[in-house]
């Protein structure tokens, strides 16, 4: 695809001002773990809390997106890796927009979460990584999806049948194993 017969306009307002006036800098907080490890759960709390402080904040979980701008995406390696790639430019526009961002995406591989993370400033992007062993998020499975993966009903299957690369250095690591939401 060719960028040259696209012209960038400067906004207006920039970040700083709406940072500002939110009272708040902007970030994007990724979680990824395990289906079942409890990224979105911790997720919508942090989201709450932040919300219940007067901030401006968004949610980007990976069912919704897949059910809008990524229904054309299956979950081949890069089918995964174009939605991390679309949530990371989502989570751009929306931090350049002042708004404390929350993206709950597996997102299992390491290289695709760098690409993210390049895009922001070191300040910009933390990465929380959501530890929980695969037995656990079994044990937890309230979709059935590892139930069907085992049964090889659904096929790329991240933990049985594909991949999970743990982060290396994530800013937060939350084992959520053994704590509730709450703590």
């Amino acid at each position: 695809m060719t960028t040259e017969n696209l012209y960038f306009h400067e906004h207006r307002v920039p970040r700083e001002e709406k940072e500002k006036r939110n009272q708040h800098k902007s970030r994007v907080i990724w979680f990824t773990g395990l289906s079942g490890s409890g990224k979105s759960t911790i997720a919508h709390e942090v989201e709450n809390r932040l919300f219940r402080k007067r901030a401006k904040t968004y949610l980007l979980d990976g069912d919704v997106l897949r059910d809008g701008i990524s229904s054309d995406l299956g979950f081949s390696i890069e089918d995964r890796n174009e939605q991390v790639r679309r949530v990371g430019e989502i989570s751009k526009m929306f931090v350049d927009a002042g708004i404390i961002t929350l993206a709950a995406f597996i997102s299992p591989f390491s290289k695709s979460r760098d690409q993210v993370r390049n895009l922001f400033s070191d300040r910009d992007f933390i990465e929380v990584y959501c530890r929980c062993p695969l037995v656990e998020c079994e044990r937890r499975d309230t979709k059935g999806l590892y139930k069907q993966a085992r049964a090889g009903k659904i096929l790329d299957f991240t933990g049985v049948s594909d991949p999970y690369e743990k982060p290396e250095n994530p800013e937060i690591t939350v084992d959520t194993s053994d704590i509730t939401v709450e703590e």
